[in-house]
């Protein structure tokens, strides 16, 4: 029976008294937090009749009021009676499968408008609800690897035969039909609609109605033009509506809505149920329904209508009486006679349009420029010269103010703007353009890229190159004026000092190279001579150095030795950025001392004594000798 009444209610009936049993007998099965329809049924299905004066315009809704699935969830809850709400659920019943892609969409659309528009609130299933019931979520998730349908999904000509009449405004582009719009897409959006609100949140460089990623993405910034909060259940009706200005519609929505909430899951593309009941009377392929029409509730007694007694023809009254006001309009016999069992409706009210939403100004921006032009060059630890500077410009090319632009540093770098973060949000002015803030670069040397982008939007990023070099000095000069001389074998005692400046300021943090050469044109450092002390047995002679906070780089005593060969040197200090100094070296040989002679000593031979006194042997040869 709660199924029957279920099926009365998708149908929308037109009681107020048949709506106040259906929703009571709903309640009594334990149905999911069912919305009844407003007593008046207001709006209704919003098709034309004979009634209405007046075509609402294009752009009152994202639909133009197309028709769509009324297709009502199951009464058997994806959790158990009494749970908790909002419970993720691998399985369940058929119903609460959400094909992969499309639920990927929906909850990347509410990713990002979270992050862009916290106050709006924006639960994806509000969105899975309206996709529900606009194409059945995609045909069932009927779409490509990229999120685009197999085939593109459109509502009817609105032509005004039953529905809104809206001539062509994209000359078929979107819809094929350069006489009438028709909705399209899985969220089903009317071209001049999706004029204002199409987005490319695919990053594939279009925005395409018929790609469930743009086309939840377009739906989540419709709901929540206007500063709306949909945790508020007025703003979350007006978002509804503002989709499609049917009652009917809204209760569908919100029903799903619910549903989801209570738990769904993740079924493959392709797979997905697809809903049958639409409010057209017509099903998928544009068939006749198969379902039995719509056949009003039984009531317990008929009403009667109050018996006249009749005036017999020869009684003449007194005076002549009234015929009696007729208690319902007269028979018109072109029509069906009215059920008796169902009491008469009053005539629906139409409801006051809503107001036209205000579109954000990213939604308008079809591109950002880089404004800043030449090279972006600094040395270490300096501020550069130009910030990072672009325009946000729409279709025609005109600027649109009011539109958050996010610079991000990115690549191998220690560069920082102000407050040492590496992004920062700009919001452009009036002029279309803005700026980042002051980049600062670090200590590290190379190239690294600012990308600017528009805060929830994918557009083509603009990308800026900056480069980090060395700190400079176009003058290094000597401080003292000491001669620097040393001895061969031993170490210069004098301490050697040269300043740094560029452009006539103290230059800190500059590299500055030593060389020790053997004249002023030399063009490499010397073979032999003074050397810069370094570990044991090395004889460097070069060395590089960095001037201090002060500009200043310091050579201490004993940092330089002579070396074992006299001559004359230079020490050549050379500054990054072309300043230069030569610091004269004068390397004496060490003196040298004669060694003494010593005495010699005399040996016996050598004695007067022995001189001048004969030997024995000839004395006695002498006297011994014969005589001749």
């Amino acid at each position: 029976m709660a199924a029957q009444l279920g099926r009365r209610l998708r149908k929308g009936a037109t009681s107020g008294a048949v709506v106040a049993a259906a929703v009571a007998a709903l309640a009594a099965s334990q149905a999911p937090d069912m919305i009844p329809p407003a007593p008046d049924n207001a709006g209704g299905d919003r098709a034309i009749g004979a009634g209405d004066t007046a075509t609402p315009p294009a752009d009152d809704s994202a639909t133009g009021d197309s028709p769509y699935f009324t297709e009502l969830p199951p009464l058997n809850t994806p959790n158990k009676p009494g749970a908790p709400t909002h419970l993720p659920v691998i399985t369940g019943p058929a119903e609460a499968g959400i094909p992969a892609s499309v639920l990927s969409a929906y909850k990347r659309a509410e990713a990002s408008i979270r992050s862009s528009d916290p106050a709006c609130n924006l639960p994806w299933q509000l969105l899975a609800g309206i996709g529900k019931v606009e194409s059945g979520q995609a045909r069932g998730g009927g779409v490509d690897a990229n999120g685009t349908t197999i085939s593109p999904i459109l509502g009817p000509a609105l032509n005004g035969v039953g529905f809104a009449n809206i001539s062509d405004t994209d000359g078929g582009a979107y819809d094929g039909d350069k006489t009438h719009d028709r909705a399209v897409g899985p969220m089903q959006f009317i071209p001049s609609t999706w004029a204002t609100w199409g987005q490319d949140a695919n990053g594939d460089g279009k925005k395409d109605p018929n790609n469930i990623y743009d086309a939840a993405q377009a739906a989540g910034l419709y709901l929540c033009a206007n500063d709306r909060n949909l945790a508020l259940k007025a703003d979350l009706d007006r978002a509804v509506l503002s989709y499609n200005r049917s009652t009917e519609y809204l209760n569908t929505v919100l029903s799903w809505f619910d549903y989801y909430k209570r738990g769904t899951h993740q079924v493959p593309d392709g797979t997905g149920v697809l809903p049958v009941d639409r409010s057209d009377d017509r099903g998928r392929g544009d068939r006749p329904r198969t379902t039995p029409p719509f056949s009003p509730l039984p009531t317990t007694s008929p009403p009667t209508t109050p018996s006249k007694k009749p005036v017999a023809p020869e009684q003449k009254p007194s005076e002549p009486s009234k015929p009696p006001k007729p208690t319902s309009p007269p028979t018109d016999p072109s029509k069906p006679p009215t059920d008796p069992t169902v009491p008469p409706t009053t005539k629906p009210t139409k409801p006051t349009p809503p107001t036209t939403p205000t579109v954000p100004p990213a939604v308008k921006v079809a591109r950002i420029t880089p404004v800043t032009t030449g090279p972006l060059t600094t040395t270490t630890g300096n501020v550069f010269g130009k910030a990072p500077t672009v325009a946000a410009l729409d279709a025609s090319g005109a600027p649109v103010a009011g539109v958050s632009i996010r610079f991000e540093i990115a690549g191998t770098t220690d560069a920082r703007f102000a407050g040492g973060a590496t992004t920062a949000t700009v919001t452009t002015g009036s002029s279309g353009m803005a700026a980042s803030p002051a980049l600062r670069a670090g200590e590290k040397l190379g190239s690294f890229t600012v990308k600017a982008t528009v805060v929830t939007r994918t557009l083509p990023a603009a990308e800026f190159t900056a480069t980090v070099t060395a700190r400079e000095a176009d003058t290094l000069t000597r401080v003292g004026s000491e001669v620097l001389s040393a001895t061969t074998g031993a170490g210069f005692t004098q301490q050697v000092q040269a300043k740094a400046t560029d452009k006539g300021v103290l230059a800190p943090g500059v590299l500055v190279t030593g060389e020790i050469v053997t004249s002023k044109t030399a063009t490499g450092p010397s073979t032999d001579g003074p050397y810069f002390k370094g570990e044991a047995g090395t004889t460097a002679r070069t060395a590089t150095f960095t001037t201090d906070a002060n500009g200043l780089i310091t050579l201490s005593s004993g940092a330089l030795l002579a070396g074992d060969k006299a001559g004359t040197y230079f020490l050549k200090l050379t500054a990054n950025g072309g300043g230069s100094v030569f610091v004269e070296l004068t390397v004496e040989a060490a003196p040298t001392t004669e060694p003494s002679t010593p005495e010699p000593t005399p040996s016996a031979t050598d004695s007067p004594a022995a001189t001048s006194s004969p030997s024995p042997s000839s004395s006695t040869s002498s006297s011994s000798s014969p005589s001749n």
